[in-house]
């Protein structure tokens, strides 16, 4: 099973790149235009949140999900991401993101720190220019 895992790793981290991405961007179509979910207001596009914000999760978002410039969008959402956490988590509780809802910001921070030290796998655009270079 381990050698199966192995020999499929490229892979696997390319499609767990392309649904985190996918996730990290309804974040922003939320914030921008209510959807997938209830309308976020106030929204202020010159705000830190959810302005600066929004705009990177739908900016970076989807040039990470296709793999393009991987390590450097997977490094700035990932410091979105634990920027998230202490602005509008740690207040609650500093330890128990269960209890300050802070969990998915706490695991895009890593899966993107992740990303940004190994890239984004086989199935990028990034791998598609490494090839011809």
């Amino acid at each position: 099973m381990m050698k199966i895992l192995a020999a499929w790793s490229a892979e696997i981290l390319s499609v767990t790149r392309i649904v985190a991405a996918f996730m990290f961007i309804q974040h922003g179509t939320t914030k921008l235009f209510s959807f997938p979910g209830e309308p976020y207001l106030p929204f202020d596009l010159f705000s830190i949140n959810p302005g600066l914000a929004c705009v990177l999760e739908l900016t970076l978002g989807p040039l990470l999900l296709i793999g393009l410039f991987t390590r450097q969008c997977a490094f700035v959402l990932s410091g979105l991401s634990a920027a998230a956490y202490f602005m509008a988590h740690a207040q609650y509780s500093l330890l128990w993101t269960k209890i300050n809802g802070g969990e998915p910001a706490v695991l895009y921070c890593f899966l993107f720190l992740y990303m940004a030290a190994v890239g984004g796998g086989k199935w990028s655009v990034d791998n598609l220019f490494l090839k011809r270079a």
